[in-house]
């Protein structure tokens, strides 16, 4: 019997992709800058650039400038991509993953 792997980075693996997690940072604080979610996310600036242009060609996301940042806008209502969970809307993930009590 195989065990999950996990170091002291964290675990081997996640249910939820990096464009899920950039994706919920940038709801809870949509003027983050991309180098916090980074952080936050456990992965690199430049991957989350890389994730934040595919978010937005694809709509998910709208970028504006506040100042001297950007922010960010979430289109709530887009359906998520897989055919398995497409029944449920970008709003509804980030409102589970918020109700965690």
């Amino acid at each position: 019997m195989t065990q999950s792997r996990s170091s002291e980075s964290g675990p081997a693996w996640t249910f939820l992709t990096n464009h899920a997690h950039v994706l919920l940072v940038l709801a809870q604080r949509p003027d983050r800058v991309l180098r916090e979610v980074a952080l936050e996310v456990g992965i690199t600036e430049r991957a989350v650039q890389r994730i934040v242009a595919e978010l937005e060609e694809d709509g998910y996301i709208h970028r504006h400038r506040e100042g001297r940042k950007n922010a960010y806008e979430i289109d709530l209502q887009k359906p998520l991509r897989h055919p398995i969970e497409s029944h449920c809307s970008i709003g509804k993930l980030i409102d589970l993953i918020r109700s965690q009590g």
